[in-house]
């Protein structure tokens, strides 16, 4: 019989294989449409969602490590926040460049779904009671993709009546920014984690 000592790993741990799932389902979603629709905020969403279950990945192995392994864990995941911001400036500063035409119905229809699924997520992982560094800055990024669906939202229908790509590359550069924001919280997070443990350790 299960103690209840093991219920909270439990259910963080079937949590995260649901949210795991479903970002890597939106993520190949967003970049077969992204591509079809020629929308740079698209792909930057696709990359985002992958990067995100890549980190539920890399939480769900650190349920079962200490706590030196999470913190670890949490600053993989802020660096992998801050490359993924640079990638999405290189291809909106190429888009920029060489032109685009993004469709602008198909980002609306893509961030609708996306925002959907995110929100799942977002209130999943908002349910766990006394969420470790790994699971905070899962949190944060769910919450981060589901901004970011907000912001495609409006860039299409910008696309729809202007007829122009401007309005998918500034939600290109606005859901860098956002990433930007999101890892520096998580690198924040798992080094005052790290220096609560230091000043804990005897």
């Amino acid at each position: 019989m299960m103690g209840r000592s093991d219920r909270p790993a439990t259910t963080e741990r079937r949590t995260l294989w649901i949210v795991l799932i479903l970002n890597a389902g939106i993520s190949a979603a967003f970049f077969l449409v992204g591509l079809a629709s020629d929308s740079s905020a698209l792909i930057a969403n696709g990359v985002d969602n992958l990067s995100d279950a890549l980190v539920y990945l890399l939480s769900l192995i650190a349920l079962s490590r200490g706590a030196v392994w999470k913190t670890r864990v949490a600053t993989v995941s802020g660096t992998m926040l801050l490359l993924f911001a640079i990638g999405i400036l290189v291809d909106v500063g190429r888009r920029y460049l060489y032109g685009s035409e993004p469709i602008g119905s198909a980002m609306m229809a893509m961030s609708a779904i996306a925002a959907a699924v995110n929100y799942i997520c977002l209130r999943l992982l908002q349910r766990l009671e006394k969420p470790d560094v790994a699971l905070r800055a899962a949190t944060t990024f769910s919450f981060n993709d589901f901004i970011s669906n907000g912001g495609i939202l409006v860039a299409g229908g910008l696309v729809l009546w202007l007829g122009g790509n401007w309005p998918d590359l500034i939600v290109g550069v606005l859901t860098a920014f956002v990433a930007i924001k999101g890892g520096i919280e998580i690198l924040k997070d798992a080094r005052a984690e790290a220096d609560q443990r230091a000043e804990a350790a005897p």
